[in-house]
């Protein structure tokens, strides 16, 4: 008998899954998927737990990958409604992670129940499921992927399951992501007393002559499957609650979306080559910090891109366009081992006061991971 997928993302969303707890959501999927046959792994690396499930043993083996943890609820006051209470009211379905992304992995685990009620899947099925997505990612789908290659566990094609459609279901696949850069800028004077600056090094100005220096010119104007890259300021600190104490030190965070034209190394070549040319002509200390999340990347594969497509196309109606848009997800370690898609439910609502779900989208979904299921088979990966 088939799952509900309206009732299994509610069950879901009950399970107060906040970074890096999974507080029983792989419990349930393992129930579930346990009960339809598949070998299910569980995966504990550190403080976060995983699940590897497989059903079959015969080529193509095609994933779905998704994770269970959330972010915070943020302010409780501003909810309407318990955000793990996974209510329904007016024809939608509230809660936090029902579109990113306990929904899609009910309406997945309930397109495979259909699929094998009807006997219509020749392969294999898994699903990679993590519950650190919203955090570190330091031990979840990364460390799922070592496991795999030690077992050796091949992937022909995965689909993950992130809300990627801007305001209706259908809109868009996400056939790649910009890669992204964190980085770290800390300059050290001298601090004093503001009636005697010929005492201080004030670190400030020549921070702000280091961040004028990077954004005054675009990275790049974009290609043909990227967007342009795009560097913020997200931080700028000196930690001084005086008015009349030039500080010692100052500090600035950035981050930096990124396209296929730099990789991470090359951006943050490009920004130690700035430094060095503002470094000259200030007497402070610097120290330039960067940390890679994800590089850039382009799935082309045309087989996997044509069998998510035409799925959705057949389901809801029109064909979606294909992006790389947006921020990261854990596409960018898969890609490293199959090629990989994101089709999921509706990105708007994903972190919101209030995140809720049309109940009619968790069905249509349903079909369209369906279609993509009995298409797989007849495909060569």
């Amino acid at each position: 008998m088939a799952l509900d997928p309206i009732n299994l993302t509610q069950r879901l969303i009950q399970y107060p899954s906040i970074t890096p707890v999974d507080a029983g959501c792989l419990d349930l999927a393992t129930e579930h998927l346990q009960g339809m046959g598949f070998t299910c792994h569980r995966l504990p690396f550190g403080d976060v737990d995983n699940l590897y499930a497989r059903l079959g043993t015969a080529e193509p083996n095609f994933c779905f990958a998704g994770h269970t943890d959330v972010v915070p609820v943020g302010d409780l006051s501003k909810w309407s409604v318990d955000p793990f209470g996974g209510i329904i009211k007016d024809g939608y379905l509230y809660g936090r992670g029902a579109v990113d992304m306990k929904g899609a992995i009910a309406c997945f685990i309930a397109a495979v129940s259909e699929i094998l009620s009807k006997r219509l899947f020749k392969g294999s099925i898994s699903l990679l499921l993590t519950s650190d997505e919203e955090g570190p990612a330091h031990d979840g789908t990364l460390k799922v992927i070592e496991w795999l290659k030690s077992k050796g566990e091949k992937i022909s094609a995965c689909l993950v399951g992130e809300p990627t459609n801007p305001k209706e279901l259908g809109q868009m696949i996400k056939v790649g992501r910009r890669g992204s850069l964190n980085a770290k800028i800390t300059v050290t004077g001298r601090s004093g007393h503001v009636a005697y600056p010929h005492f201080a090094v004030n670190p400030i100005p020549p921070l702000l002559d280091y961040l004028q220096s990077v954004l005054e010119k675009p990275l790049d104007n974009g290609m043909e499957d990227f967007d342009p890259s795009n560097l913020e300021i997200t931080s700028v600190d000196v930690g001084n609650s005086t008015t009349n104490v030039i500080p010692d030190a100052a500090t600035a965070q950035l981050n930096v979306r990124f396209n296929s034209i730099y990789t991470g190394q090359s951006l943050t070549a490009y920004l130690e080559n700035v430094l060095e040319k503002v470094k000259s002509k200030h007497k402070t200390r610097w120290i330039l910090d960067t940390k890679i999340s994800g590089e850039a990347f382009l799935t082309q594969h045309p087989v996997l891109r044509q069998l998510v497509g035409s799925a959705v196309s057949e389901i809801i109606g029109k064909m979606p366009e294909f992006s790389t848009s947006g921020g990261t997800s854990d596409a960018r370690f898969l890609k490293d081992i199959c090629p990989v898609v994101e089709f999921g439910l509706i990105n708007a609502e994903a972190h919101q006061t209030d995140e809720k779900v049309r109940v009619d989208d968790l069905l249509i979904l349903t079909k369209v991971y369906e279609r993509i299921l009995e298409k797989t088979p007849s495909l060569i990966f």
